[in-house]
Parts: structure tokens; C-alpha cells; sequence
């Protein structure tokens, strides 16, 4: 297991879901939630050099047969922008199939209802893309998902 910080996105048309990770790799945590829009780059960058990351996880929402729509799509272009924003940081990006029906389902348990769980769904969707990616890797012993290239040579 690589030592460091990991952020994890979840990609939403009006709001991205930040979580981070312990330095060993063990555990992610909610961050905050980002309203898509001007200055959202920025701000995702910010807390990439806040927590010093050593990359960004950003969620690809897949079909449940594996297949890429449009949602992945735009997963993947927002994705590319990050990947500039925050170069020469990785970013890779790792399946999150269900990601929101099992951030739901664990806020749902924890009582939270309505607006409240709107509000931090994100967050905690982003927390499940980047532990299953940790969890990935600590049994696999390789990084996690494709790594997102910029064609840089």
C-alpha cells in the first residue's frame, strides 16, 4: 500500500462530493460538498494541496453490465479537468457503481432524512468511490482504477 493521501470525488451535475483519506491509506472520511460551477476546479485543487494528496479518485459511474453512458461521459471530461487543475497530482478513475444507492442506504441507517441527507450524500458517496479504491488496492497490491492520461509526453 502506497503511503499518502488520497481525495475522492463523486462528480454530480450541480454538486461534487469530496472525501479524503488517512495517510496510510486505511480509512476515508467526508470533506465537504462543491457546487459545480465557477470556481470549482479551484477549489478541488485547494484541498488537494491543503491535504498534500498523492492523488484524486474520481468516480466512473458505469451500468450495472459494466457499459459507459452518458453520466460516465461526463465523469470522465470533468475528470480530465481536474487532472489539469490539479497536475502533476494522479488522477485515476475508479468504477462507483452504486456508489449512491450505498451512501443513501448508510444515511438513511443513520437517521438522516430529506434535505439534510441531500446535503451530504455527495460527500458520502464520495467517501464509498475512495474506499472501495483503498480497500482495492490493500488487497490487491496495485493502484486502483485507470489512470487518467493527458497525452502529455
Amino acid at each position: 500500500m502506497r503511503f499518502g493521501v488520497r481525495v475522492g470525488v463523486d462528480v454530480g451535475d450541480a454538486r461534487v462530493g469530496i472525501a479524503q483519506s488517512d495517510p496510510s491509506g486505511m480509512l476515508a472520511t467526508p470533506v465537504e460538498t462543491v457546487r459545480r460551477g465557477p470556481g470549482d476546479l479551484a477549489r478541488i485543487r485547494a484541498i488537494v494541496e491543503e491535504v498534500s494528496a498523492i492523488e484524486v479518485v474520481v468516480g466512473l459511474p458505469r451500468s450495472l453490465s459494466g457499459g459507459e453512458g452518458p453520466a460516465a461521459a461526463k465523469a470522465r471530461a470533468f475528470a480530465a479537468e481536474i487532472a489539469t487543475a490539479v497536475e502533476p497530482v494522479i488522477v485515476r478513475l475508479c468504477d462507483e457503481r452504486l456508489s449512491t444507492v450505498t451512501a443513501e442506504a448508510v444515511l438513511r441507517g443513520q437517521g438522516k432524512k430529506g434535505q439534510k441527507r441531500r446535503a451530504v450524500v455527495d460527500q458520502a458517496a464520495a467517501v464509498v468511490i475512495l474506499q472501495n479504491a483503498l480497500d482495492t488496492e490493500r488487497s490487491s497490491g496495485t493502484a486502483p482504477g485507470e489512470t487518467l492520461d493527458l497525452g502529455h509526453t
